[in-house]
């Protein structure tokens, strides 16, 4: 019963306050022992694999269908894979393979392990802004952000595989579909998301460090882009299981 629950029991819903993303482009073949077999990465002239790391002000999570006094407020950074995965039906689905899942707030690592296959971590989340810029930084998680929501037009980061916005916005996430694979059981989780008025917006990035990418001893990773949306809502279906050969 316990391992049932795991997996995305029931829809959720929510609303993003702001998500800021920065993508990293990687050569594939340092990217091929994260992800599973059942998955292929999602790449960019068969060249650039992509990794996400999203930080989310996320406002009444709650069962959808709740009232919002009985959400919840927390912040979330996720850090995940761009992918994709065939189907039984023969589709194609774009979407993220989950690497990693931290927040600020007690009780949603609590009951995020309980409902999800995340595997949240706590950690602190501090946050200075004004109109245009905003500091994003953890003491424990050992990150920190700063970036300019500048309504002037910017350049992509300097060494992007990207040649323009347009391009990059491909890989700006979240995508449609979040992924999870059970080894054990030969299983893969699909989460589908559910998102209206999405319209990211370049930002320009003044500085960042992640010690999660220090961690993977990646050789060639470099910032492709960063975006951000803010004051949407955005919902989660209830996770469907597929048996993987």
């Amino acid at each position: 019963m316990f391992k049932k629950l795991k997996n995305h029991p029931f829809a959720v819903e929510a609303f993003f306050k702001s998500s800021i993303v920065f993508t990293f482009a990687v050569p594939k073949k340092e990217l091929e022992s994260l992800i599973p077999d059942c998955l292929t990465l999602d790449t960019f002239k068969d060249k650039w694999a992509f990794i996400a790391i999203a930080m989310v002000q996320t406002k009444d999570l709650r069962i959808k269908g709740m009232p919002k006094f009985m959400g919840n407020d927390f912040f979330l950074i996720g850090y995940r894979v761009f992918v994709r995965y065939t189907n039984r039906k023969g589709k194609r689905l774009r979407g993220l393979y989950i690497l990693k899942s931290e927040t600020d707030c007690n009780k949603m690592t609590f009951r995020g392990n309980i409902f999800t296959h995340y595997n949240y971590t706590t950690t602190d989340v501090n946050i200075n802004s004004d109109k245009h810029k905003i500091e994003l930084f953890s003491n424990k998680s050992n990150f920190n952000i700063k970036v300019d929501k500048t309504e002037a037009e910017i350049d992509l980061p300097a060494n992007s595989p990207f040649a323009n916005w347009k391009e990059a916005r491909r890989f700006a996430g979240p995508l449609p579909f979040t992924f999870t694979y059970n080894a054990a059981t030969k299983e893969i989780l699909i989460i589908e998301g559910v998102r209206t008025n999405w319209k990211p917006k370049p930002l320009k990035v003044d500085d960042y460090h992640f010690n999660f990418l220090n961690q993977l001893k990646l050789k060639n990773c470099v910032l492709a882009n960063s975006f951000i949306i803010e004051n949407i809502p955005y919902q989660w279906k209830k996770g469907k299981i597929e048996s993987w050969k």
